[in-house]
């Protein structure tokens, strides 16, 4: 647990560098990374996400966060859809495959990214958290391909529970769930 305190302790000095703001490098790479940790610190790292937000959304802040919990995100849009209430009964009585059909016919990677470009408002920087608790409806790498074209400029933190190499996700450790080559790692695990 002290590697991740010291992980998390991280993220404040890096958003706070100008760079950050600015990109990452001279290559016109955009500014998407990804914070992977255990899956058992879920809770940990959500307060911690807090802690950080608490930080720089103040008055007179050159940097304002917005999140969006994956999540909380998926359930707003069912209900809008009215269909909330009867997820829970079409499972019962048609199965998990049918639920699984019907949750992706509204939880494809446009709805979100539509409340996102609608929200995003004067935020600069971006948190997407809530990842692991909608797998398997949401993917990540879907979210962050499609989410470079709506908020090229804009710094996106993806909080992870599980292994982002630089190069794949793997949820939980356990399910990979695609290649994913543009997001930076926000800090390094130390070994």
């Amino acid at each position: 647990m002290s590697n991740l305190n010291n992980r998390l302790d991280k993220i404040i000095p890096k958003i706070k560098e100008d760079k950050f703001l600015e990109g990452r490098g001279l290559g016109n790479e955009i500014s998407f990374y990804v914070f992977d940790y255990e899956p058992e610190h879920e809770l940990f790292v959500r307060d911690y996400v807090k802690h950080i937000k608490k930080e720089f959304n103040y008055e007179g802040s050159n940097r304002k966060i917005i999140e969006f919990d994956l999540y909380k995100m998926m359930v707003e849009i069912a209900k809008e859809k009215r269909i909330f209430e009867r997820i829970f009964q079409m499972e019962e009585k048609q199965g998990r495959e049918s639920l699984f059909r019907a949750m992706k016919n509204f939880t494809a990677p446009e709805t979100f990214l539509k409340r996102i470009k609608e929200q995003i408002a004067d935020n600069n920087i971006v948190f997407i958290t809530g990842v692991g608790k909608v797998y398997p409806f949401v993917r990540s790498h879907n979210i962050l391909n499609n989410l470079q074209e709506v908020l090229d400029k804009i710094p996106v933190i993806m909080f992870f529970p599980g292994v982002y190499d630089g190069l794949s996700l793997k949820l939980f450790g356990k399910f990979k769930d695609d290649n994913y080559y543009r997001a930076f790692r926000l800090v390094d695990k130390e070994i």
